[in-house]
Parts: C-alpha cells; structure tokens; sequence
C-alpha cells in the first residue's frame, strides 16, 4: 500500500508525567512502528495530555511542572507534542472527554485546510443533524484517526470498580481505538477476554509487544529522587536538569493529596448515591 493510501493517525497518551520518563517516550515510537508495519497506518502525530492537579492523585506535583518537563523532553522530537489543554485545567475530567476535545481540534485543523466548497459541507452538516447524527459526534474520514495510547495497566483499570465509566469505556475502544503497550509480566489480552466490552471492541485494540524488556517507572524514579539517587539515563537530561533546578519530588510532595480520595472515585461514587 502507498503512503498516501494509508489511514493517517495520531495518538494521544493521557496520564501523570509525575515525571515524564524515556520509557513513556518510548512507547510512541513502538507503536508508530507497530502501526506502520501493518502497511495501513501512517502515524503524523504524537501528543502527551498531563492530567491537571483536579485528578487528587497521590504524589502529583503541579501540572504548570509536569507540563513543562513535558515538553522540555519533546523539544528533540519531529512528531511528538506537548498539549496542556487538559493539564490546565481547575477540575479533572474524564479521558473521554479529553479524546473528544482533541478530536475537535484535528477537525477544526481539517477545516482551515479544507478546500471543499463550503455551502456543500454546510448542506451536508445539516443532512446529518436532521438524520440524528450530530456532525461533532461523526468521525470523518478526512480527519486523522485519533488512538489513546496506554500501557497494559490502564487496561487493567478499565476493570477496577468505579474508576471508569462502562460507557467512556465503550466510546473509547469503540468510537476511537487503543494502542496498549504491554510490559513484562503482564497479558493484556487476558485483560481483554474478561471484559465484554473489550472483547466486543478487540479489533479496535492494538497490543504491542516491547521486547526489549524496560521497567522505568515514575514511582521508582520519585524514589530515586526522593533519596538523593541518579536518574540519569532514565529522565531526558532536560527533565533532570529541571527537577534538580526546582528541587522536585521529596517526601512532602509525595504525601501531597494523602488522605484525598482520587478524582473518579469521588465523582462516579457521589454520582450513584
């Protein structure tokens, strides 16, 4: 298949960053050859969406400071980008709708570059209204298609009680798609066929193998620095030198939002009673 035949996409990872970590880089560009190997996929984009301080998670520095080492570790990428939409925001809300928020950008992207005569997408956008098929809600075929990028364990949290909601769940996997990177010792698909809607999604899901075996964590590297360790070789040197300038992640910060029950625990608990 051509390059020019291949579906475009782009994807998108959500999370702490509480550092940013060489492993979390590395898993965009395991999947960007996962994808391109298929011959179907041509990956034009990569964005990290930190999570803001509303998500009460704890340890969780300030986002303006995990934004920034964000981007600080990207600066040397062609591809992949920091976007603090989320980050920045006073009150955590849910991936889904961090998804939907950057699938609106790719289509307002599209229509600065669109050439199609305007009064014909007018027409058209009205026809699929009156259809009952709300023009934000359809995925256009012109437009990227947008993937969340995760490890295996937030396949796993899709099964923990509370966490998620069943429907952001299926609108994931279903509407937009999962590219997982798996670590060793844990089996994503295993993930996958205890869940019915996982399994009813499976060919949406793309699990990738990282057969170069690399355990960085962001909780091992906060240990590290916790006590005076070297993180080099695990951080961006970027990265480190900024946790060193500003004198990140000591015992206090990692208490911060200790006895605070995390963001979708609170809302979705709150919600059913």
């Amino acid at each position: 298949m051509e390059h020019s035949d291949r579906t475009k996409v782009v994807l998108l990872a959500c999370g702490s960053f509480n550092p940013i970590t060489n492993m979390h880089l590395r898993m965009f560009e395991l999947a960007r050859d996962y994808l391109e190997d298929t011959g179907q996929y041509r990956v034009v984009r990569g964005i990290i969406s930190p999570v803001g301080d509303g998500y009460k998670k704890k340890g969780l520095i300030e986002a303006s400071h995990r934004i920034e080492m964000a981007r600080l570790a990207t600066e040397s990428s062609d591809w992949i980008r920091v976007d603090p939409w989320e980050g920045q925001l006073a009150e955590w809300v849910e991936t889904a709708k961090v998804i939907r928020h950057h699938y609106e950008e790719l289509v307002a992207a599209e229509h600065c570059n669109d050439e199609v005569d305007t009064v014909r997408v007018g027409k058209k956008r009205r026809h699929e209204e009156r259809e009952g098929a709300p023009y934000s809600n359809c995925l256009r075929a012109d437009v990227p298609q947008l993937k969340l990028l995760c490890g295996a364990d937030v396949l796993e949290s899709f099964s923990v009680p509370n966490l998620w909601k069943s429907e952001d769940i299926a609108e994931i996997v279903g509407r937009f798609g999962l590219v997982c990177i798996t670590r060793a010792g844990s089996d994503a698909w295993k993930f996958v066929h205890q869940s019915d809607v996982l399994w009813g999604h499976r060919k949406n899901i793309h699990v990738v193998k990282e057969w170069v075996t690399n355990e960085i964590s962001a909780t091992h590297v906060r240990r590290a620095l916790r006590r005076g360790q070297s993180v080099r070789y695990l951080l961006p040197d970027p990265v480190v030198r900024y946790v060193q300038e500003h004198g990140l992640y000591s015992s206090e910060s990692e208490e911060k939002n200790a006895d605070v029950i995390l963001a979708p625990l609170q809302k979705y608990v709150k919600g059913s009673s």
